[in-house]
């Protein structure tokens, strides 16, 4: 059976998502400790797990209280990275594997956001948590690494089935729809996704399969001659949009 997923609103604008199977429970990343313990109590749900994608602070600041009120929950994260993470119960790194709730996910280096970042794929529940790395219209600021770099995450991600459900770390929405929709303003798939979130309509979680049609950074290819960048490869037209993006 699938990974049952809920979708858990934390801070002003940040993602956690619990996944549920074979009588375990993880969380993916811990921006507040409240909504997620409401979301875990209204389901009687107990927090066994905790995967971690990178070492920012509004997804790891309440790993501690988390502990507190889960004795025993297990922590992952990228064993690269440990030093900036909170304390590691079980280290891994990228083209490993991890078994969490009975299901083997897959370790994704998605470096560019930060050096480091990894994305846990599900590949039997079809779910992919991508954090700041391929975001819902968008993908990450390149705090820590470059252009190069992060076209390469987005591409091992883009790689994945086209019904992998992209699970991200924030609700960037608003942003991201009007700078998509300035760089491609005849792509009707994205208009009709942006109507679907003005009418209330979740933009995250959403298939691979709709990030390529409406996200302008996986989208190089159909994007290069507007820029026109038409003898530019592709890490160079998203190294363009990312600048533009930046700006925007």
């Amino acid at each position: 059976m699938p990974l049952e997923l809920v979708t858990i609103r934390c801070l002003r604008d940040n993602y956690a998502y619990l996944i549920h199977g074979n009588g375990e429970t993880a969380l993916i990343d811990a921006p507040a400790a409240a909504p997620i313990q409401s979301a875990l109590d209204e389901r009687d749900w107990r927090l066994d797990h905790i995967l971690l994608t990178h070492h920012h602070d509004d997804h790891i600041q309440d790993v501690p209280e988390l502990r507190r009120a889960y004795p025993g929950v297990r922590v992952t994260g990228n064993r690269a990275d440990a030093e900036r993470l909170p304390p590691l119960d079980q280290a891994t790194g990228p083209c490993e594997r991890v078994t969490i709730c009975g299901e083997s996910a897959e370790v994704i280096d998605v470096s560019g956001h930060t050096i480091g970042h990894v994305a846990f794929h599900f590949p039997q529940s079809k779910l992919a948590f991508t954090a700041d790395s391929l975001m819902a219209l968008g993908c990450g600021r390149l705090f820590e690494g470059d252009a190069a770099m992060m076209w390469g995450s987005l591409s091992r991600l883009n790689a994945l089935p086209a019904e992998t459900l992209i699970c991200s770390g924030h609700d960037y929405c608003a942003g991201n729809g009007a700078f998509a929709l300035s760089v491609d303003p005849q792509n009707n798939a994205l208009r009709a996704r942006l109507a679907g979130v003005e009418g209330g309509a979740p933009c995250a979680p959403a298939t691979l399969a709709t990030e390529r049609a409406t996200n302008p950074f996986l989208r190089v290819a159909a994007l290069r001659d507007r820029l026109h960048m038409s003898d530019a490869t592709d890490a160079e037209v998203f190294a363009r949009l990312r600048r533009m993006k930046d700006d925007f």
